[in-house]
């Protein structure tokens, strides 16, 4: 017993050492902001959410979405001399809240998901932002654009949602048959396929659209506009706060190209062309490696029934940009048609509806730049006060003035009005 009671207590000194110690080196780990090697936890993570496809938050979902933990991490893996391609992941974060908390969003609960009426709040928050880089930094075209135009891709996203109440799309569907219809009466059925593939998905599959897809459909587009402020604010705030240096740890982190670290050597440069450049680049980046893949699954939505292409096709029938001078997309490429018959004749059709598909890269590609870009930016550099007093509006009230498919029945009563069949 006595021998037993000596190991219990050399067994309880034990322990109370142990205590003890843990205790002590306890206090070491926690002395400092950051709780010293905390930081390799968050090591070589990807950037599974780079494009908010996957899920709500930030770009991954082992991150953390405070923005002093984060500063402090980072601060702590410089220090450390990791390199910074295996805090990558850390360093995008990081920037990301930094956007998100000037813009006045919670990154821990953006969550294009929850669907348009949950996230209305954020989308013109985050157009607000991006108008504010514009309005205090002449270079950043890039963001100024994107803020305009976002008024006019928000209020159409806010339209697709109150179709999805009440079946507005689905009242399209015999006004653009209408259309078809009467070249048909003019030339016979082989005509319908000379006919633009968007208005025919809603001249004969709008019936199939159901509140679901409408609902899928918004939510898609959510995804895009969050996808394109998670993958170019943080450049910009890194740009703002640091200059080059904050780019080039991007670079060196793997996290872009040199394609984009040139294109923001370029924005710095304070040389117009080279400014003009560097933002094209940019617009290339958002349009191509961001959303360019996700229109095309939009548009390639229940593509057996033609219903993505069929709201796409009615994206650009609404669509018209708030930037002076810029055409509306169904007045880029007008539909016309001229054709010589069997019996010699020659078949002419002409109506003001678009031959072209908003969603299809190499077609906005062309609208962009050889429409919205130059002109903004000639609105930029000849008459900035009237830019500036634009962007100025609340954007409350730049969002609700934008509202497209309330006007779609009458677009398309108007191309049925003015559609031409003629043989002569």
């Amino acid at each position: 017993m006595v021998r037993g009671s000596g190991v219990s207590m050399l067994g309880r000194l034990a322990v109370a050492s142990i205590v003890v110690v843990c205790a002590v080196i306890g206090v070491a780990s926690t002395a400092g902001p950051a709780q010293a090697g905390t930081y390799q936890r968050y090591l070589d993570l990807p950037l599974t959410n780079r494009f908010a496809d996957q899920h709500g938050g930030g770009v991954n979902r082992g991150l953390p979405t405070d923005l002093d933990r984060l500063r402090g991490l980072l601060q702590e893996a410089r220090s450390d001399g990791v390199a910074p391609k295996h805090y990558a992941a850390l360093l995008f974060q990081y920037r990301l809240v930094q956007a998100t908390t000037e813009a006045g969003i919670e990154l821990a609960t953006w969550d294009p998901a929850k669907g348009f009426h949950a996230t209305r709040a954020t989308m013109i928050k985050s157009y607000r932002y991006y108008e504010n880089f514009q309005i205090a930094h002449r270079g950043l075209q890039w963001a100024g654009m994107a803020g305009m135009v976002g008024a006019d891709f928000g209020g159409g996203t806010a339209d697709v949602v109150l179709a999805g109440d009440i079946y507005r799309i689905q009242g399209l569907q015999p006004l653009a048959a209408a259309i078809i219809d009467k070249a048909v009466s003019v030339a016979g059925p082989g005509v319908v396929g000379v006919f633009p593939a968007g208005l025919r998905n809603l001249a004969y599959h709008a019936d199939k659209i159901t509140p679901a897809d409408l609902d899928w459909f918004s939510r898609q587009i959510l995804v895009m506009q969050k996808a394109i402020f998670t993958d170019l604010m943080p450049l910009h705030v890194a740009y703002v706060k640091d200059g080059l240096r904050g780019i080039d740890e991007f670079r060196a982190a793997g996290l872009i190209d040199d394609g984009i670290a040139g294109a923001w050597r370029d924005i710095a440069s304070n040389d117009d062309a080279r400014v003009a450049r560097g933002n094209e680049t940019l617009l290339r980046r958002e349009q191509y490696d961001v959303v360019g893949w996700q229109f095309d699954n939009v548009r390639n939505y229940r593509k057996a029934d033609g219903v993505g292409a069929a709201l796409t096709y009615a994206m650009t029938l609404a669509g018209s940009p708030s930037i002076a001078g810029v055409p509306a997309l169904r007045n880029f490429i007008s539909f016309t048609y001229r054709d010589r018959m069997a019996d010699g004749r020659t078949l002419r059709i002409a109506t003001p509806i678009p031959d072209w598909d908003w969603s299809v890269f190499d077609l906005r590609w062309k609208y962009v730049t050889t429409e919205l870009l130059p002109r903004y930016q000639d609105m930029l550099n000849h008459n900035h006060s009237a830019l500036m007093a634009q962007m100025k509006v609340p954007y409350e009230t730049q969002f609700e003035s934008h509202r497209p498919i309330v006007n779609l029945h009458k677009i398309l009563g108007d191309a049925l009005a003015h559609t031409s069949v003629t043989v002569s």
